[in-house]
């Protein structure tokens, strides 16, 4: 997998630089335009991860989406996830810690889909800034994604689910989609090497946040995703 992994980084590269230019031409547009030009750049790179490397996906419960915008909180193991969310799901506007956006070419093209960039460092002003710039993005009729754990986690390990996700229910009375994945199998948090393989996505049923503090709701959807994280993981494990 070393060369497939190479070439498949190498290309990603490629067409990173070249969707960060085509996205600063978009700018005159509406967002709604931005997106589905500049979410090519995901649907191409989901592409390559499954010729190039081997890794293909299969999404479960997409029922369970409303029809309205709602907020999506998923785990979080690996980059994957932050690129194919956006291919699977509806318009939504990503939870991301500020200094992606200084990254060159690809924090150009992410700053094209109005996310929500936070100080991780400054918990206060950020819970602010996800409350009112996501009720915001809701009532633009985009959804909003956010990882609660805030970081990728390695593959069997759970991280503290932070509660901007279900401050923001509570106060934007917006449904909550719990989502679990097994990404971090296939292409491992900080790791060169991709692996061949199929990942699970898994939409659980929306959440109702009305008369539920937010504490309660965050819990809720942690047990969820946890939950079916190790559903997940023993089904891989009976079909080895």
């Amino acid at each position: 997998m070393m060369v497939r992994s190479a070439v498949f980084l190498m290309l990603q590269l490629v067409l990173t630089v070249v969707f960060a230019l085509l996205a600063l031409l978009t700018f005159p547009f509406s967002i709604w335009v931005r997106y589905r030009v500049i979410t090519t750049w995901n649907r191409l790179i989901v592409w390559l991860a499954r010729w190039v490397c081997g890794i293909r996906y299969e999404v479960i419960g997409l029922a369970n989406l409303p029809t309205a915008p709602s907020i999506i909180m998923a785990k979080h193991q690996s980059a994957w996830e932050t690129i194919a969310l956006p291919v699977i799901l509806p318009p939504m506007a990503i939870v991301l810690k500020r200094e992606l956006l200084r990254i060159p070419f690809f924090g150009w093209g992410m700053a094209m889909l109005k996310p929500i960039a936070i100080d991780r460092g400054d918990g206060r002003a950020a819970l602010k800034q996800i409350t009112e710039q996501g009720k915001q993005r809701l009532a633009d009729g985009m959804g909003v994604l956010i990882f609660p754990e805030g970081t990728r986690v390695a593959v069997g390990e759970m991280g503290k689910y932070n509660i901007g996700g279900a401050w923001l229910a509570t106060h934007a009375d917006s449904l909550v989609v719990p989502v679990a994945h097994n990404a971090g199998q296939c292409w491992p948090k900080g790791a060169f090497l991709k692996r061949a393989g199929v990942i699970t996505v898994s939409i659980g049923p929306a959440i109702n946040p009305q008369g539920m503090k937010a504490d309660a709701l965050n819990k809720a959807v942690q047990t969820w995703i946890e939950a079916e994280m190790t559903r997940l993981a023993d089904a891989q494990a009976t079909t080895k």
